[in-house]
């Protein structure tokens, strides 16, 4: 009988244990790139970057690792070593959000400015050396900055680097999300008022954070951010219908 009672009580712990563990997260996803998804410091806010609602729309079997740096390039990214880290950790299974190109293209900053052919041969780095450790690389087209001509269309802002990552994509048969035509597309149907709502734009005086205020036509606001991840969730669930089995089902999240 006490060894029945004994049995009884492992099992229930063992039960209650089991409860409070967190499952082990089976994918790891590494989001690299620019400010735009980047994870912002607490004095940049209302500023946010699209990884940060990104990262709540999985369920607890996927680990969102963003590694984004504001003001990276595909240069400036690999030269400051952010990329081998990334590469050292990757296993089977895993997944890396590739979206650049804002910084490449300035050519002002000497830093960061990487010419189309190199910019083209960076991406082709972090394509191949995910593969090469069996994880599955998606490449994301550069997102739009907000700007539009006096007819109120939305303006490519990218062009010669969006196509850079379309040609790689081709080139390499690698899933490709053109964030760049979806958020022009996302801006047109907002308008060119409306549209200002997306964006970290302030009236001086409004935020603590700005005093003086801000127009910002590259970085999102929460709002802005959070349309941004839900086009990138919805085009990763035409690619990638296998990650896309561990989104947090919810009413919330379409």
């Amino acid at each position: 009988m006490k060894r029945k009672f004994l049995y009884c009580g492992i099992a229930l712990f063992s039960l209650t244990l089991m409860a409070f563990m967190k499952p082990v997260p089976k994918i790891t996803l590494y989001l690299i790139g620019d400010s735009t998804l980047s994870v912002k410091e607490k004095k940049a806010y209302p500023e946010t970057g699209w990884g940060m609602p990104f990262a709540v729309f999985f369920d607890a079997q996927v680990r969102i690792d963003n590694r984004a740096q504001n003001g990276r390039s595909t240069k400036s990214f690999l030269a400051e070593n952010r990329w081998q880290p990334v590469a050292d950790s990757l296993k089977e299974g895993d997944y890396v959000l590739i979206q650049f190109g804002h910084n490449d293209e300035a050519k002002e900053k000497t830093d960061r400015y990487t010419a189309v052919p190199d910019f083209k041969n960076n991406l082709l780095k972090f394509v191949k050396e995910s593969r090469s450790k069996g994880a599955k690389p998606i490449l994301i087209t550069p997102v739009s900055r907000r700007k539009f001509d006096q007819n109120g269309n939305a303006l490519e802002t990218h062009k010669e680097y969006t196509q850079a990552v379309i040609d790689v994509a081709m080139q390499e048969q690698v899933p490709l999300i053109d964030l760049d035509q979806k958020s022009r597309a996302l801006y047109q149907k907002f308008g060119v008022e409306q549209s200002k709502l997306l964006f970290n734009q302030l009236e001086a005086g409004v935020h603590p954070n700005y005093p003086e205020g801000k127009m910002d036509n590259t970085h999102f606001n929460e709002l802005g951010a959070r349309e941004i991840a839900q086009i990138v969730l919805q085009e990763i669930k035409k690619l990638e219908p296998g990650l896309a089995a561990y989104v947090v089902k919810s009413s919330a999240v379409k």
